[in-house]
């Protein structure tokens, strides 16, 4: 194998910029060609394609978002979409592609590797939520991101002695809100992996009052509903008059945390690794505190799980 290729697909998360540095780095001390593709598959297939050297690097590791730049692409689902970009990859005299994404971006390189064509993949999704590995890129700086937001949320609320709804992304998995919920100090925590009772959060927002604490933080997971939603059906339910913050896509920007450095350079740098012993069909993974590599299905089976107990903790420091 003499040249890879590496791209970025579905949302880019921090951290993504200092995986494709460590690619890219890795590769050229090995003494193999790496070339980027824009734009992610769509840019696979048009053959986009181009060389990268040391300085194609330099001073990236700290920026959020990705170089390389990402989209979606629904004729890459197709056979057609697959058979032109292997086709584009031959032609460039391409032999292996590191794929950096979350579960969707892991199905197209899979069908890659069902034609034939070396593909590995590196977990990069703020959300967490890829089966096979315990972590994914870009996780630890959103949960900071939003844990920041919560601390100066909760200033306002203070002063106005107000109940504020915080809606966090995560697809359908609760760790932001787990995570930052339970840093922040939140009141209430409402994930998909939990059923919660709203008369259990009206209790313990009126708990607080009856202690002389007159504002409260509520954070509420995407995969659970809106927060707005939550907002009308606690004000219908409780008569509970309360203020929604949606922080959105604030949560997959910025800076990437020392710890999604770190990550995602020993990522980036083991899937080079993979692809020259002859690896192929697999995704880098964190499984107690160890690299490891696991197949593609298993990232788009094994679902993703929470760990209860962190749920529970924050339940009981809440009080």
């Amino acid at each position: 194998m003499k040249k890879i290729a590496v791209l970025t697909s579905g949302g880019d998360a921090p951290g993504m910029n200092a995986a494709i540095r460590a690619v890219v780095r890795r590769s050229i001390f090995k003494k193999i060609e790496v070339y980027g593709v824009r734009h992610g598959y769509m840019g696979l297939m048009a053959g986009d394609f181009y060389q990268m050297d040391l300085g194609s690097v330099g001073d990236i590791i700290h920026r959020g978002g990705t170089i390389l730049r990402s989209s979606r692409s629904e004729l890459f689902k197709t056979a057609d979409g697959q058979n032109q970009a292997i086709e584009a990859l031959k032609i460039a005299g391409i032999s292996g592609l590191i794929v950096i994404g979350g579960d969707g971006s892991f199905k197209g390189a899979a069908k890659l590797t069902a034609q034939g064509f070396p593909a590995i993949g590196i977990p990069g999704t703020i959300d967490n939520d890829i089966g096979g590995t315990e972590y994914s890129i870009g996780f630890d700086t959103a949960v900071n991101t939003v844990m920041e937001a919560i601390d100066k949320i909760r200033d306002t609320a203070y002063s106005h002695e107000r109940a504020c709804i915080i809606e966090v992304m995560g697809r359908h998995a609760g760790d932001i809100a787990l995570w930052a919920g339970l840093c922040s100090g939140a009141e209430s925590i409402i994930i998909p992996e939990v059923h919660q009772n709203l008369e259990d959060v009206m209790i313990r927002i009126q708990d607080g009052r009856d202690r002389g604490k007159m504002h409260s933080i509520i954070v509420v997971a995407e995969g659970v509903c809106s927060g707005e939603d939550f907002r009308i059906t606690m004000k219908e339910k409780f008569n509970l008059d309360t203020n929604v913050i949606v922080l959105g896509h604030l949560q997959r920007g910025g800076s990437p945390t020392a710890y999604d450095r770190m990550m995602a350079s020993r990522m980036g740098a083991k899937a080079v690794d993979l692809l020259l012993e002859g690896e192929k069909g697999s995704m880098i993974g964190w499984r107690n505190c160890q690299l490891v590599h696991v197949p593609f299905e298993i990232a788009g089976k094994d679902n993703h799980t929470i760990n209860i107990s962190d749920y529970h903790l924050a339940r009981s420091l809440s009080i």
